[in-house]
C-alpha cells in the first residue's frame, strides 16, 4: 500500500548518508541497497513513498512490543528527565527494579542480574563465568546456532558466519542437536532423535573430556537457524548430562525469551532449569540497547568474595532499563503471554499446516507461539532443499524471488537459506496476523514455480 505526498528529498537525504557513510553489518558494502525507512507504528513500518510493511521478522526478532509502544516511549522519556545515566558501580532504582522484575519470573533460584548492551556480551560473560565458577575453559555449541559477533560467541555460533572469523576462541567443540526433519542421526521418531542426539552429546563430552569442559551453551529454540523446537525430553536430558559430568548449563534466550514463544522464559515450557540464561532483544523490544545474564544463586554466590573480572561502562543503562520496566506492565495488563499462545494455537499452526498441505514447495512447517518456521524444498520425498546451504548469487535467486513477492504485497519477511520465518510483534492484531499469512501463501506460489522448474 503506498500513500500520497512522498517526501522525496528526506529519503535522498537519508539513502545519501547511509551509501557514503554508514558501514553495515554482514555484508559487501557496494553490493547492498538498504531500505531508508520513515518511521512504524505497531506491526508497521513505512518508507519516505508512504509504503507500509506488516513487520513480519519484528525487525531481528527484537520488537516484540512493535514500533514506538506509546508505554515504552513514554519510559524513556520519563528517565531522560530524571536521570538520563549512571555508572553501573552505583545503585540506581530504574536498574534495580528490572533486575528484581526479571528474576522474578525467572525459574526458581535465580536471584540476580547481570546487564549487558545486547545478546553477544550476555553470551561472552556467560561463558566467562561458567569457566570461572568451574575452572575449565572448553564450552561445547551446537551446530545451527547463532550467539553473537564478539570473538568468544562468534566461535560458539554454527552457522557460515563463524568461518570468516575464525581462528577465535580455541576452546570451543560444535556437535550435532536435534534436527529431525533432517537427522543426522538418522531418526524415525522424535523420540529417536531425542535419544540419538543425546547419545551423540554424551560421546562427545567423554571424547573432549568432561574434565576440560565448563559449559554447554543452547539456543532453547534455536533461532534464525531454523526455529528447531528441541524435542520431547531433550533438554532434560541435557540438563542431566551437565550433571553427571560436572558441567554447566547455559541457555541462549536471546532472542525466544521474553514473550516470543508466550512464556516469559522458554526453558520453562520445556521443564528444564539451567545454570545461566542470557536475554536481550525482547526485554525492551531493543528501544535501546540492552542485554543481560541471570544468574543462578549457586554461581552467583560464586562471587560473593571473589572479584567478578568483567563489566560495561553502559551496564544496566538507566534509559535502557526504563522502557524493559514498562514491558513487564504491557505483558501483564495486555496478556501478552497469552495473546501469544492462543494466536500461535489458534490462528498460525493451523494456517501454515493448510499451507503445507496445499504448497508442495513447504517441506515442513515447525514453531511456537509466535516463532515459526516454514522449510522450502524442492522435492518432499528428498527433501531437497529449494536452494542450497549458505546460498548466495543466482542460487539464492528462488528464495529472492519469494521475498520480493512478499515484499511487493506490503508484507518484509525474515527469509534464512531456504526458510521463511513468522515472527511478527507479539503485539499484532489477529485481522493483520491473517492479513501476513495470506500474503505469504500467495507468495509461495513463487517457491511451487521453483521447486517445479
Amino acid at each position: 500500500m503506498t500513500l500520497t505526498s512522498p517526501d522525496v528529498t528526506a529519503e535522498a537525504q537519508v539513502r545519501a548518508d547511509d551509501r557514503a557513510h554508514v558501514f553495515h553489518s554482514w555484508s559487501a558494502q557496494a553490493l547492498i541497497d538498504p531500505l531508508p525507512v520513515a518511521g512504524g507504528e505497531g506491526a508497521t513500518f513505512w518508507d519516505h513513498h508512504g509504503t507500509r510493511y506488516l513487520d513480519f521478522s519484528s525487525q531481528l526478532v527484537n520488537l516484540n512490543l512493535g514500533h514506538q509502544h506509546p508505554d515504552l516511549v513514554a519510559a524513556i522519556q520519563r528517565q531522560a528527565g530524571e536521570l538520563a545515566t549512571i555508572q553501573p558501580a552505583m545503585a540506581n532504582g530504574t536498574r534495580g527494579e528490572l533486575a528484581r522484575l526479571i528474576s522474578e519470573v525467572a525459574p526458581e533460584g535465580f536471584s540476580k542480574v547481570f546487564f549487558t548492551n545486547g545478546g553477544a556480551d550476555a553470551n561472552e560473560n556467560a561463558v566467562r563465568m561458567a569457566r570461572l565458577v568451574t575452572g575449565k575453559r572448553k564450552v561445547l555449541a551446537m551446530y545451527r546456532s547463532y550467539h553473537g559477533n564478539t570473538s568468544t560467541a562468534i566461535t560458539l555460533t554454527g552457522d557460515p558466519r563463524r568461518w570468516a572469523n575464525e581462528p577465535a576462541d580455541a576452546s570451543v567443540v560444535h556437535f550435532f542437536g536435534p534436527y529431525a526433519y533432517r537427522s543426522a542421526f538418522h531418526s524415525a521418531s522424535e523420540e529417536e532423535e531425542t535419544a540419538r542426539a543425546l547419545e551423540h552429546l554424551e560421546q562427545t563430552i567423554i571424547l573432549e573430556g568432561a574434565s576440560t569442559i565448563g559449559a554447554i551453551i543452547l539456543e532453547t529454540v534455536v533461532g534464525t537457524n531454523g526455529v528447531l523446537v528441541p524435542p520431547p525430553g531433550y533438554l532434560p536430558g541435557v540438563r542431566a548430562l551437565c550433571d553427571k559430568y560436572g558441567i554447566l548449563y547455559i541457555a541462549d534466550e536471546v532472542m525466544v525469551g521474553f514473550g516470543r514463544i508466550g512464556e516469559w522464559f522458554a526453558v520453562d515450557a520445556f521443564d528444564v532449569r539451567p545454570d545461566l540464561i542470557t536475554f536481550a532483544k525482547g526485554v525492551n523490544s531493543g528501544y535501546v540497547p540492552l542485554g543481560g545474564v541471570v544468574i543462578s544463586d549457586a554461581i552467583a554466590s560464586h562471587f560473593d568474595t571473589v572479584s567478578f573480572p568483567g563489566g560495561l561502562t553502559y551496564s544496566g543503562h538507566p534509559l535502557a532499563c526504563a522502557p524493559g520496566i514498562a514491558t513487564f506492565e504491557v505483558f501483564r495488563r495486555d496478556g501478552i503471554l497469552e495473546r501469544v499462545r492462543d494466536l500461535g494455537e489458534r490462528v498460525v499452526e493451523p494456517r501454515l499446516r493448510e499451507m503445507a498441505e496445499t504448497h508442495p514447495s513447504v517441506g515442513e512447517i515447525r514453531g511456537r507461539g509466535l516463532f515459526w518456521a516454514i522449510e522450502l524444498v524442492r522435492d518432499r520425498e528428498t527433501r531437497e532443499p529449494l536452494v542450497p546451504f549458505n546460498a548466495a548469487g543466482a542460487d539464492a535467486a528462488p528464495m529472492a524471488a519469494f521475498a520480493a513477492a512478499c515484499k511487493k504485497a506490503g508484507l518484509w519477511p525474515f527469509t534464512h537459506f531456504n526458510r521463511v520465518h513468522v515472527a511478527p510483534p507479539l503485539i499484532i492484531s489477529e485481522e493483520d496476523l491473517v492479513r501476513g499469512l495470506d500474503i505469504i501463501d500467495e507468495a509461495l506460489a513463487v517457491a511451487d514455480e521453483a521447486a517445479a522448474a
